[in-house]
């Protein structure tokens, strides 16, 4: 306990699926979290959560893909808690469909969210974090699908490997200039969350059906749950991670190790 005490933390996307998961365990483990999320009812109930668990956090309504609800989140984290050492760019959306079966319309919305949001995200934190002169770091989600392909989800694909060299880049940047932020990507393979339950109805499955069949690529053989990924984004809020930057996280039990 007590791994992130001190410091300030905002995580995208965070009223379910494995941003609901870290935001509570970045809580239980001393940080102060700002709730980053369209969805306010169940965001303000991750936070009436964390509440009850003694823990310290807010909800800021924050749509990714629009900068002045990045500038209000930042404003927001800092007349709350006086600074920011941590962004979790968690937020994203999928889809199911390939290059012919995906419109103009779908990719840019896909884009708009899951590589958008975390090119703001950054933008937006990065000054923040370099105010309050201590070690920082972000944390960006990415996925398996950022290293390898996957034929019916083209545009998710694209956007996840966006953020694979996006991350990259920024960590390059901030050492460059010699900023304490930290930029690292996290690469789930498939988890049980409301994303992958969406996935299922897009290929026309039940979510047993599905979960069945994804299961099966993970040589582990079973699908992860939000925890599995939480425990990772915590090692890199921590400053147990201090020396890591630029690098990928896969956790997928053993998906592109095949």
């Amino acid at each position: 306990m007590g791994r992130l005490t001190g410091k300030v933390a905002i995580v995208t996307g965070a009223a379910m699926g494995i941003g609901e998961a870290t935001a509570k365990l970045f809580a239980a483990e001393g940080a102060a979290v700002i709730i980053g999320d369209i969805n306010e009812k169940d965001g303000q109930r991750v936070v009436d959560d964390i509440l009850k668990a003694s823990g310290n956090a807010a909800f800021v309504k924050l749509n990714v893909s629009e900068e002045n609800d990045w500038k209000n989140a930042i404003a927001e984290t800092l007349q709350h808690y006086g600074k920011l050492n941590v962004l979790v760019n968690n937020a994203g959306i999928s889809l199911g469909h390939d290059v012919e079966d995906t419109s103009l319309e779908e990719w840019n919305y896909i884009m708009s969210i899951n590589a958008t949001g975390v090119f703001l995200g950054m933008k937006s934190s990065i000054e923040a974090m370099r105010q309050n002169g201590e070690l920082c770091s972000i944390i960006n989600r990415s996925s398996v699908d950022g290293q390898v392909g996957e034929a019916g989800l083209f545009a998710y694909c694209a956007s996840k490997g966006a953020v694979t060299i996006m991350t990259k880049s920024a960590a390059l940047a901030m050492g460059a200039k010699g900023y304490k932020i930290r930029v690292n990507s996290v690469h789930p393979g498939y988890v049980h969350t409301p994303l992958t339950e969406k996935e299922a109805a897009d290929f026309g499955l039940t979510t047993s059906e599905y979960f069945k069949k994804v299961g099966g690529l993970h040589p582990i053989g079973f699908i992860g749950e939000p925890s599995d990924i939480a425990f990772i984004d915590l090692y890199l809020a921590s400053d147990e991670s201090k020396w890591v930057t630029g690098a990928e996280f896969t956790v997928d039990g053993g998906w592109t190790a095949q």
